[in-house]
């Protein structure tokens, strides 16, 4: 542009930084680095880095994710951006403005998701249980915060939850999730209706059942359908005209 300048400005950098969350033992947990350098050497943090010149904030978070944790099959899943963080002071080294993003990350059939192995600049990656997952570096207690009830807004509208269930499921495995994610109890019969009553959601796996473990009768099989959006969407809030 005629007469820009680019040395009038104060120059800053830009991060990415990534909240992953998964399922493990039907807790939900999220994944964390130990930062190996100052600032806040020591202290536990979501994965992220500085972008590089020629890509992306998505590309960074992909590229960060792995060199830090090991995790390189996390290119699949689909990443939500949380919005971008840009408090003048929430690095002391200079003035870094993050793009943060989120993902609910599903484990592979019968098998926990994989371990991660810290790389680069982290001294140690693991899952954490995501109450046990406070004290963050930086203000990644806050993106970790916003990150969930990102996820939890897109388990209302989306079939995602379906990925973090086993190919064939019981609706009480994917109640599971929802609780997990959103931090509450369902009730059984009133989640049950919603989601049999939503086109396309679930489908029934004919003449599969699966015993649960209770006294009842064995739980009916479901898998994915082929919806890729909820209508309704599954909202925590009971629809009008029905109970909670």
């Amino acid at each position: 542009m005629l007469g820009y300048d680019k040395h009038a400005h104060e120059p800053f950098a830009v991060t990415a930084d990534l909240a992953v969350l998964t399922l493990r033992a039907g807790a939900l947990h999220v994944l964390l680095v130990e930062r190996g350098q100052e600032p806040y050497a020591g202290r536990w943090a979501l994965p992220g880095g500085f972008l590089l010149p020629d890509e992306s904030a998505e590309t960074a978070a992909r590229r960060e994710l792995a060199e830090e944790t090991g995790l390189a099959d996390v290119a699949g899943p689909h990443l939500e951006q949380v919005r971008t963080y840009s408090d003048p002071g929430r690095d002391p080294r200079m003035r870094v403005v993050s793009v943060a993003f989120a993902a609910l990350l599903p484990a592979p059939p019968g098998r926990p998701p994989a371990e991660p192995r810290a790389a680069t600049d982290a001294a140690d990656a693991r899952w954490v249980p995501y109450e046990r997952a406070r004290g963050l570096a930086f203000d990644h207690d806050r993106i970790l915060a916003d990150a969930r009830a990102r996820v939890g807004a897109v388990l209302e509208h989306t079939p995602l939850a379906t990925a973090c269930c086993p190919p064939e499921f019981t609706l009480g495995e994917l109640r599971q999730v929802y609780e997990a994610v959103w931090g509450t109890t369902l009730d059984r019969a009133n989640f049950r209706r919603k989601v049999l009553a939503t086109p396309g959601f679930v489908e029934p796996v004919p003449g599969a059942a699966r015993l649960t473990g209770g006294r009842g009768k064995p739980a009916a099989l479901y898998r994915a359908g082929p919806a890729t959006a909820l209508h309704p969407p599954l909202s925590r809030a009971p629809r009008e005209g029905h109970p909670a």
